[in-house]
């Protein structure tokens, strides 16, 4: 029981699939509800930090090297775009739209690109954070509510 919450917590670590994977995945193998919810936040939230305050000095100090160049700058144009969308369609009310942004789990959306665009847009850590905070718990409600729509009709045929 304990090695499928460690993939829960891992697969939530993992950038693109996020809690959007591992809510799925602790549901389709029938763990508890609560704890698999909390292991992937937990999870999902771990490298938000290190994103915050490193991500962007890395992907600046990598964009000029010859064999991470091209990763790192389009990371940098990914997180940058994300950020001024954001930008433009909050205007003021930019903390509502990376809840947003960071809630509705769509590709390309989530706590890491949030939080790098966060980043470089320069919002304050903590506000960042409880920004992607409420946004993961959006997502989790809606990937909770998705997989037990779609694995409890699946558990009827």
């Amino acid at each position: 029981m304990i090695k499928k919450y460690l993939i829960v917590f891992l697969i939530a670590m993992v950038p693109i699939i996020e809690l959007r994977g591992a809510i799925p995945y602790a549901v389709a193998f029938g763990l508890p509800t609560v704890p698999s919810v909390i292991t992937a936040l937990l999870g999902n939230m771990l490298p938000v930090p290190f994103i915050y305050f490193f991500a962007r000095k890395i992907l600046e100090w990598g964009k000029d090297k010859k064999y991470i160049g091209g990763f790192c700058r389009w990371c940098l144009v990914k997180g940058g775009k994300a950020g001024e969308k954001l930008l433009s369609k909050a205007g003021r009310g930019t903390f509502v739209a990376l809840v947003l942004f960071v809630g509705i789990p769509l590709p390309g959306t989530g706590a890491w690109t949030g939080t790098l665009a966060a980043s470089l847009l320069n919002i304050g850590f903590k506000k960042s954070i409880i920004a992607v905070i409420c946004g993961l718990l959006l997502a989790g409600a809606i990937m909770l509510a998705a997989s037990f729509g779609v694995f409890g009709a699946i558990k009827l045929l």
